[in-house]
């Protein structure tokens, strides 16, 4: 452990992107190329780099806080950040094209840039240790997300939605920054640590710590997309670039829950017989709206957005689960398991995107499940690849999907919650029908017009055969996953 005030090594990966995001940045200013290929190259390098540092560093068992407590670097920290990365390098593979076709690229490389400063802030939440630090990596990962969802400033639906997001997120910040104020009144500290003291030893004034705990969860639930924080999603999803929507919806959900955990069972650990139960409320919700209006969606981004929240449902679970009775003799299998269901999810949501990202053309954006009629005779790979995603998001065996829910119910049942988790397979059961619609389109319905055999890139290609294979393989051997995430739980929590 280091004891230090100011280890700068600790914070080496987000040193060495904000270095690389600026030299980027400069370099795209002076760049004349309307493809932005070597901000492309740029980017892409600096994210392989900050994923070997963050590796490395994991490897080396390297940990403790740095700049006086304000930063947490633990092996929750670690995977994380990894995988927000991966994240980030899949999506640009994928929505290079894309950008390029809908000349998102042509004035220049904000669409890289932006994404680097927004995945820093995600950086920031994940390893934050401190109140302060919790809002301002919030604020830095939304105010660049804010920006590239505008990103198309002739397109009066991306200027839809970012305006949506910006006021309802605006909203869920000023709310969470109460929570967090309330907490600040009652304990006298913004340190975590000290914070979670303050309420194990009874310090602290009681009513606003819970009152500041319903306000923290709230802003919680409206980053996560949670019932019935959940307005944003659906527009935000369908009217965002599909490049976009990737970045929303992917890396951001990770560094949502890292706030989770930070916040709520290490800060707030001493409430857990206070939050859980609102918890349990939300996820009850997201999965019945969740499912039930996706079932009448046409649209397949609208679709896979009321997915998401019922997704958002099945980790809540998981996270109600961990303290028992005041106990917390489950609380490594049960936060694992959502870490688990949470990183499996952000796997399946990169493949299903990514597919409506290699399908959609200049002038055409396959955003339609209709659209998706005859894929299987147009190109096997990609048919094979969505097949595997809706079996996982449904959650049928031997996909990771099926595992992860799996994992989430048992916890569920370990801690007493059988009806809830009885519920909960009823939900997931008619969930099934919207994924399963969405197979058989691509399987057994004729394409519309003639048969146009699609050209993909090699590299997206690769990246997508990866991406579906590694939703098969850690379905059939989820062992070293699951472990790893409990390692990582049990390892980082501090309270």
């Amino acid at each position: 452990m280091m004891q230090d005030h100011f280890q700068f090594a600790l914070a080496l990966p987000e040193i060495l992107l904000v270095i690389m995001a600026l030299i980027i940045l400069v370099v795209d200013a002076f760049s004349k190329s309307e493809e932005r290929h070597l901000t492309f190259v740029l980017t892409i390098a600096s994210l392989v780099a900050v994923t070997v540092v963050s590796a490395v560093q994991w490897s080396g068992d390297v940990r403790g806080e740095t700049f006086n407590g304000l930063y947490v670097v633990d092996p929750l920290a670690h995977l994380l950040k990894i995988g927000c990365y991966i994240a980030a390098i899949v999506t640009l593979i994928y929505g290079r094209q894309y950008a390029e076709d809908r000349q998102m690229l042509a004035f220049g490389g904000e669409f890289y840039t932006l994404a680097l400063f927004s995945l820093l802030g995600q950086m920031v939440m994940i390893s934050a240790g401190n109140l302060l630090m919790v809002y301002l990596g919030l604020e830095l990962m939304s105010f660049g997300l804010y920006a590239l969802i505008a990103l198309r400033r002739d397109h009066v639906q991306s200027t839809e939605s970012a305006m949506k997001y910006f006021v309802l997120g605006s909203l869920a910040s000023g709310i969470l920054l109460y929570g967090l104020s309330m907490v600040y009144g009652a304990t006298g500290h913004l340190d975590l640590v000290q914070v979670a003291q303050s309420i194990n030893t009874g310090e602290a004034a009681r009513l606003p710590l819970v009152f500041g705990a319903v306000f923290i969860v709230a802003g919680l639930a409206f980053k996560l997309g949670a019932v019935p924080f959940h307005m944003w999603v659906p527009d935000v999803y369908h009217g965002a670039p599909t490049a976009v929507t990737l970045l929303v919806g992917a890396g951001p959900k990770l560094a949502s829950f890292a706030l989770v955990m930070r916040l709520l069972v290490e800060g707030l650990h001493g409430l857990a017989m206070d939050w859980q139960p609102m918890l349990l409320i939300l996820a009850v919700l997201s999965l019945a709206i969740g499912n039930l209006t996706a079932i009448v969606q046409t649209n397949f981004k609208r679709m896979l957005a009321y997915s998401t929240i019922s997704h958002i449902g099945f980790v809540f679970l998981g996270l109600m689960s961990g303290v028992i009775d005041g106990q917390d003799a489950a609380t490594g299998q049960a936060y694992g398991s959502a870490l688990f269901y949470m990183i499996i999810y952000v796997l399946t949501t990169l493949s299903s995107f990514g597919l409506i990202l290699l399908l959609s053309r200049h002038g055409f954006e396959c955003d339609n499940i209709s659209d998706l009629k005859g894929l299987n005779q147009r190109n096997p790979l990609l048919a094979a690849v969505l097949l595997v995603s809706m079996f996982s998001l449904t959650g049928i065996p031997p996909m990771a999907g099926f595992y992860a829910k799996l994992a989430v119910l048992q916890a569920l049942i370990g801690a007493g919650y059988i009806g809830v988790a009885v519920f909960a397979v009823i939900l997931s059961l008619i969930g099934a029908f919207y994924y399963l619609r969405v197979v058989k389109m691509a399987y057994f319905d004729e394409p519309e017009g003639e048969v146009q055999h699609l050209n993909i890139g090699l590299l997206p290609k690769g990246v997508m055969s990866i991406n579906g294979l590694a939703i098969l393989v850690l379905g059939i051997v989820p062992g070293g996953l699951m472990a790893l995430c409990i390692s990582a739980i049990e390892t980082s929590l501090r309270f």
